[in-house]
């Protein structure tokens, strides 16, 4: 049976779209492209569900029309409208074309600093030229993390694991 720490979130069934059971994929990582998988998980009434991909195509940087096998209408395409999607952790590459991407594919990674775990990358604010990590710590605080190859060390794609070099002062800012 495969669990929650076997998979990682790459997005939401957002809307359905027509009538021939599409829906609308909001999704932070494209994981499911670049590697040609089969299947993506639906979290469904709290399991997790393979679902087969038929088709696909891209709407937008981060939307993704979806087409399931077996999801054939549009009211069955309703059903699975604000289901999480998540990838198989052993599906994913070891390495990562660095040339398509993005600071917006590290959403969602553990950040860790000299083996400690400091929290969650839950936002990337990319607006103006210094890009910053948001990242949410175990006790709940939001702590901002430079985007720079100075400071992010190493990336582990597959364990979803950034290892970071920050000064103690950044991780005090905001307190």
């Amino acid at each position: 049976m495969i669990t929650e720490t076997d998979v990682y979130k790459i997005g939401t069934l957002t809307r359905t779209h027509g009538v021939r059971g599409e829906v609308a994929f909001q999704f932070t990582d494209d994981v499911w492209d670049r590697v040609e998988a089969d299947y993506v998980f639906c979290s469904m009434d709290g399991l997790l569900v393979p679902f087969f991909l038929e088709a696909w195509r891209f709407r937008s940087d981060n939307v993704a029309l979806l087409k399931f096998e077996d999801i054939d209408d549009a009211d069955a395409a309703l059903r699975m409208v604000g289901a999480d999607v998540y990838f198989p952790k052993a599906l994913t590459p070891d390495e990562v074309d660095d040339v398509d991407l993005t600071w917006q594919h590290f959403l969602g990674f553990e950040v860790y600093r000299s083996g400690e775990h400091l929290g969650n990358v839950t936002s990337v604010m990319d607006q103006t030229s210094n890009i910053l990590l948001e990242v949410t710590t175990p006790d709940g605080r939001d702590v901002l993390i430079p985007a720079h190859e100075d400071f992010v060390l190493s990336a582990d794609h597959r364990e979803r694991r950034l290892e970071v070099d920050i000064p103690d002062e950044l991780l005090t800012l905001n307190s």
